[in-house]
């Protein structure tokens, strides 16, 4: 409980991760996504550790004394103000030396930083973090008063193990659905990022209705790739034709949308989409989607999605028709950008695992530019899993197509509901994966980058068999 403190507030722009300031020398996060938190940042210390280490055994030769790139680079962290294009290029050739980097690759990584700063007047982000790194490890040579120490606090695991958050969370939501008066509906559940299905099912009308300047004959992923930067035109369209958002204060960080279907009567889909048109009836089904949980966040939090909600000494019972997983996961088989469908899951390290019927089948996606595998994927504990020995010995043993960090989490909590009677046995299951890097294919792991405009065919593709699924025009298998 740090709201009432002085303690400084960080927030990362990437990872949501809150965390504070205590002093100088020592900060503090605040777990809310269970184990996998956990790992990750004593994974993501671990690897800096190592690159610490390796900055420092550059910044002295082999007589002991400073080199002349490490007191070249510490002059750069000193200095205010913006480099000259002459300095910067110089700076950036001696940090390219201590990096053993080469000079463009430094260069795109400098520039990575600019772009992404908060500070306006600070140039130094990336010269800042090297250097940093160096002094850290020398400081903790000098005095073990300056080590790299990290521990849990006692009440850590006792909120983890009542699964806090995930409570709150999912209470929060069912009484939402119950205030819109859509607890008697059909409800399906898909966990996605926030905004392809909501592209998919508004993003045609929005267009028309706004007038975007969007291309449209070139075809539908072509399409929603050109609305990346129309999402706030598309929400405030969608939130006239039933959408509603549900931004998390339950400290989950995992935010939520409802689409009420009995509201898109008068949305015109892409003429590539079958979808079929609404009847406006108060039977439609209802679509929750829920952003990407985090590693086994996400048993936590389907575990209490999934359970009735207990309000005044009364059981609100939901009709769960399905429930859809998209993420994003390495894939052994094929190249990113490729689809996988998952057969089961089984956690690394062990012989656990969940088989499930998948209601997404191969001949559900048309489309020869994308290659489709299907089998068993690889519950993951971490991003760190790159050993190749161990991929293919999971390849070769277990079948596997892929690996991921929260499919098998999700299928151990339906798989428990489906046991208490919370849910029923014949629940369509629905698990699809694109694949943001190989681990196993040099150049295309996850450190080889984002993956940009590759990234959007296939999850569009994904998106809309889903909708279609749950919408009604295709034929059950």
């Amino acid at each position: 409980p740090f709201e009432n403190t002085s303690f400084e507030k960080i927030i990362p722009l990437k990872r949501r991760r809150i965390s504070y300031r205590i002093s100088e020398t020592e900060t503090c996060f605040i777990i809310s996504r269970g184990l996998s938190e956990i790992y990750d940042i004593l994974t993501h210390m671990t690897f800096l550790n190592i690159e610490a280490n390796k900055i420092f055994n550059r910044m002295k030769d082999d007589t002991g004394s400073t080199t002349i790139e490490w007191n070249d680079l510490e002059k750069v962290v000193k200095k205010t103000g913006k480099l000259k294009k002459g300095d910067l290029d110089s700076a950036l050739w001696n940090l390219s030396i201590i990096l053993g980097r080469t000079y463009q690759e430094t260069m795109a990584t400098f520039e990575y930083f600019e772009n992404t700063k908060k500070e306006e007047n600070s140039n130094n982000g990336l010269f800042s973090l090297i250097y940093s790194l160096g002094k850290r490890v020398e400081h903790e040579m000098e005095s073990r008063d300056d080590a790299l120490v990290i521990y849990l606090t006692p009440s850590l695991m006792n909120i983890i193990g009542h699964q806090k958050y995930g409570k709150l969370w999912a209470n929060n939501i069912k009484e939402k659905l119950v205030e819109l008066n859509l607890q008697d509906r059909p409800v399906h559940i898909i966990s996605a990022n926030l905004h392809s299905i909501i592209n998919v099912i508004y993003g045609y009308a929005a267009v028309k209705k706004k007038k975007l300047k969007v291309k449209s004959k070139k075809g539908m992923y072509d399409f929603f790739y050109q609305l990346r930067d129309s999402g706030d035109d598309i929400v405030s369209y969608a939130g006239g034709h039933g959408l509603y958002e549900f931004p998390d204060n339950s400290g989950a960080n995992i935010d939520c949308q409802v689409i009420d279907t009995s509201l898109l009567k008068s949305v015109t889909f892409h003429p590539e989409l079958k979808i079929r048109k609404t009847a406006g009836s108060d039977e439609e089904p209802v679509i929750l989607i829920m952003d990407y949980a985090f590693g086994a966040q996400a048993f936590e939090l389907m575990e209490n999605l999934l359970k009735p909600l207990s309000e005044d000494e009364t059981e609100i019972r939901f009709d769960l028709s399905s429930i859809s997983i998209m993420g994003k996961a390495g894939i052994l088989s094929g190249e990113k950008g490729d689809i996988m469908l998952a057969t089961g899951h089984v956690f690394e390290g062990t012989a656990e695992n969940y088989v499930f019927e998948n209601d997404l089948h191969i001949n559900d996606f048309h489309d020869d530019s994308i290659n489709v595998y299907v089998g068993p994927m690889v519950t993951v504990l971490g991003t760190s899993l790159q050993n190749i020995n161990i991929l293919k010995r999971l390849q070769a043993d277990w079948k596997t197509v892929g690996l991921e960090m929260e499919g098998g989490h999700y299928q151990r909590a339906v798989s428990a509901a489906i046991l208490k009677g919370n849910i029923s046995k014949d629940i369509k299951l629905r698990y699809a994966y694109y694949a943001s890097d190989n681990p196993i294919m040099t150049g295309g792991t996850l450190a080889a980058g984002a993956m940009g405009k590759e990234g959007i065919k296939p999850t569009y593709m994904i998106s809309k068999v889903i909708l279609e699924k749950i919408l009604g025009s295709r034929e059950k298998k």
